[in-house]
């Protein structure tokens, strides 16, 4: 039995990573806001550290001590100042990295995302491709930070750091991506931008969680990056024509061309920041990244070091978040379905 500290273990990703790790026999530890949901956690008798990824005392207190370090929460957005993705994403990981250097950690498993990759189109890209060092919104910026960080912290400490780079996640207990961009469906406001047909990045929680639990038991893993997706072919139309389908809802067919929305951006965001907005413009350019470019990866290197190999498919995966939004009521019905 291990002590595992899980970050972001009321969330979707940090959920079921706990929930696996209990699973297998061990104690999982998390950090929680005040204002967290608990109520899930709670059935499995973790024990909670009352904070957030800026409350240094508090992320001491939850690394201090543990075997095992799964860090999947994180400020998550497409828009805001940088510095505020830093603190919590950078700043907090540091704390992390300082207290598990300063005792015997069997792995430092750092959740970040493909998003650290130059926003281009991808075809195959693996990890021999760096990340790109400047990045157009906060939160990629703060993710490649962190990443650097925390290899650096392998190198110079000895921290057996390793770094999982997953697309964009979905699955049972997402409660913002998707659910959004469902409702966005649903109310007529979603609009490709270009044809669709370019690929998605996508992977179903079940494998992601599957790649960190094969990057935590495997000790070659340690100082290494690892691209996961569902490794299933998926374009922007399929991920979110099923996603529609499955939910009862009209499949999404409206488009803004990629170049009016390239043009478009830069107007949007400067009248969103004279405005001093919160809220990000409707186009702007993560979201062009997200829906507009060819987001294609490799996650070769992970099937051939960690023995990866994504049990569940990009239709059963689907099935089984649909399938969940609507038992927690969070899809409505359309026309009476």
């Amino acid at each position: 039995m291990k002590l595992c500290l899980v970050t972001g273990a009321t969330g979707c990703v940090g959920s079921h990573v706990a929930e696996r790790l209990i699973q297998d026999g061990h104690r999982v530890r998390t950090l929680v806001r005040p204002s967290s949901d608990t109520k899930l956690i709670d059935q499995w008798s973790i024990e909670k550290i009352v904070g957030d990824l800026t409350d240094t005392a508090a992320l001491r207190r939850a690394a201090e001590g543990v075997n095992l370090i799964v860090h999947c929460a994180a400020k998550v957005g497409d828009w805001g100042p940088v510095d505020e993705y830093r603190r919590a994403n950078v700043e907090g990981l540091r704390v992390l990295l300082e207290t598990a250097a300063g005792h015997k950690l069997d792995r430092f498993v750092q959740v970040s995302s493909l998003g650290v990759y130059e926003a281009r189109d991808h075809f195959g890209t693996d990890e021999t491709t760096p990340p790109a060092t400047q990045h157009i919104d906060g939160y990629t910026q703060s993710k490649t930070e962190a990443e650097h960080l925390a290899l650096e912290f392998h190198k110079t400490r000895g921290v057996p750091v390793v770094v999982v780079r997953p697309g964009l996640i979905y699955g049972p207990r997402d409660r913002v991506v998707v659910p959004r961009l469902m409702e966005k469906i649903g109310n007529g406001q979603f609009r490709y931008f270009g044809s669709g047909d370019k690929a998605m990045n996508s992977i179903y929680v079940g494998n992601l969680v599957d790649a960190i639990m094969l990057a935590i038991q495997n000790p070659a893993a340690v100082g290494q990056i690892y691209n996961v997706t569902d490794d299933d072919p998926t374009s922007k139309r399929r991920f979110f024509g099923t996603a529609a389908r499955l939910a009862g809802l009209p499949e999404p067919t409206r488009k803004i061309p990629l170049g009016l929305a390239r043009f478009l951006a830069p107007i949007f965001a400067g009248i969103a920041h004279l405005r001093g907005g919160t809220k990000p413009p409707l186009i702007n350019q993560a979201r062009i990244k997200f829906l507009g470019l060819n987001l294609d990866y490799s996650c070769a290197k992970a099937k051939r070091e960690l023995g990866y190999k994504p049990r569940w498919t990009f239709d059963d995966g689907m099935k089984s978040t649909i399938d969940w939004f609507r038992s927690e009521g969070l899809i409505k019905p359309q026309n009476g379905r």
